[in-house]
């Protein structure tokens, strides 16, 4: 299943954390490593210099030709398949792949993969938690922050791998097949690169795609959309459900977190005993349950985990609290939906920080969630004048627009009242401002300690 690369000419297409992880691990397998980049040297500051000194060539600032040039090519999930290298390469009949595949193809350990649009992140966590509470060696990698291909080959059979994996990195998948596969939910979202949500669905559903018996795909059978994503292996479906009593999969039942398999009913938490926020975050645990379940770990063991687990960074993370405002970060909300989950999660009042980069997502449902708790939106970033036209068509009429970040918490500040929540989550992603939504996290934790500090 792996692949030959020693003394292979390969081009990474994209110099992030992980085209630079690529770069390192297929140094190490001894090929002949091209990194490039649209944007130029400048912009990489000391990143490259350890590669380069290790005998990686790069061709910042413009692609280089592909044809004759190299045997192979690695796409970072960030950079579209529509690129002229891709292009080139397809016309040459040069392989293309991306990070996970690669990864996969050097993995010895059995892999738990989860996607969806939203809850990837406390999941993947609470389901790298669960295993490592039940003894098991486990590796969290993939698109939580830590490329997958870094720490692959550390793993054998007796230890379990927990990858995120997104839409991007599964477009380029061939052989990629996990021993479990979880679809937490869909909703439109990066439409700039899928072009539609059946294009969306299309390169989520390629996680399943290569399953097996033996294998397991855990799917939310709430969602409409993903209740339908059963046909891409073979691998046994395993639904959950918060709204339902199911004949088999993971549910709720007299107020418990149940699992049902081959006639046997294993309650395994109140649900009122999870310590995060949300019906969605019920939803993340009965998703990660089901993860746990099919590869035999104890029902107890589960229970402890999920009343320990407070969630993660960026996500409903509680900041702290100055003059009886709640200061809430959940830059991690990128996409409407995200963004109603987070809403839907406080009684309110609430003052809202939200705008950035619109990834082809129509606000209206978000504002309609938010207007009848809100006391004041705060817009900022690229799509700032559609988010306040969207706030105002639901009914919100204080809506306070800044020029930067630290201007956005300022105003949410002198708009809240005690008792409010100022709750950051930005429906849009962070690009036009940020490298990514842990800065636009980050600053805005820093800011709030801050204040706490009277410092501002």
């Amino acid at each position: 299943m792996s692949l030959e690369l020693n003394g292979k000419r390969v081009l990474v297409v994209g110099a992030g954390k992980s085209g630079l992880a690529v770069a390192r691990f297929l140094t190490g397998m001894g090929s002949r490593v091209t990194v490039t980049d649209t944007r130029e040297v400048d912009k990489f500051g000391d990143q490259l210099d350890g590669l380069i000194k290790s005998g990686v060539s790069p061709a910042l600032g413009a692609y280089p030709p592909v044809r004759g040039n190299f045997d192979l090519l690695v796409m970072s999930p960030g950079v579209p398949l529509s690129i002229a290298p891709v292009v080139e390469a397809g016309q040459a009949g040069i392989p293309v792949t991306g990070e996970l595949e690669l990864a996969y193809r050097f993995a010895r350990a059995p892999i738990v993969a989860i996607t969806g649009t939203n809850g990837k992140t406390t999941t993947t966590t609470l389901v790298g938690e669960i295993f490592k509470d039940a003894g098991y060696r486990t590796l969290v990698a993939g698109n939580i922050g830590l490329p997958l291909v870094d720490q692959v080959e550390g793993y054998g059979p007796g230890d379990v791998i927990v990858a995120e994996v997104s839409s991007f990195q599964l477009e380029t998948v061939e052989l990629f097949r996990p021993k479990v596969a979880l679809i937490l939910n869909l909703t439109p979202d990066h439409l700039d690169r899928h072009g539609d949500l059946a294009g969306y669905a299309a390169a989520k559903g390629r996680i399943s795609m290569n399953q097996k018996p033996g294998d397991f795909l855990v799917l939310n059978h709430d969602d409409e959309t993903v209740r339908q994503m059963t046909g891409r292996g073979n691998g046994e479906v395993i639904f959950f459900s918060r709204r339902h009593i199911l004949e088999k999969g993971v549910f709720v039942q007299d107020g418990s977190i149940t699992a049902r398999r081959g006639g046997v009913l294993k309650p395994v938490l109140e649900a009122e005993k999870l310590p995060l926020p949300g019906a969605h975050n019920l939803e993340n645990a009965l998703a990660a349950v089901a993860a746990g379940w099919v590869m035999g770990v104890p029902g107890e063991s589960m229970a402890g985990t999920l009343a320990r687990f407070s969630g993660v960074s960026h996500r409903l993370e509680f900041v702290a609290e100055i003059d009886g405002v709640r200061y809430v970060n959940d830059s991690k909300g990128t996409n409407p939906d995200a963004s109603i989950k987070a809403v839907e999660s406080y009684a309110g009042p609430l003052v809202l920080i939200a705008g950035g980069k619109n990834k082809g997502n129509d606000f209206s449902g978000f504002s309609l969630a938010a207007a009848p708790k809100t006391r004041a939106m705060v817009v900022l970033g690229q799509c700032a004048e559609e988010m306040a036209a969207s706030a105002a068509g639901a009914g919100i009429t204080s809506i306070l627009r800044a020029g930067s970040f630290r201007e956005a918490v300022l105003l949410a500040r002198s708009a809240a009242r005690p008792g409010d929540v100022v709750l950051l989550s930005p429906a849009c992603a962070s690009w036009d401002m940020f490298n990514s939504f842990e800065e636009r996290g980050d600053l805005f934790k820093q800011i709030v300690r801050e204040m706490a500090e009277k410092k501002l």
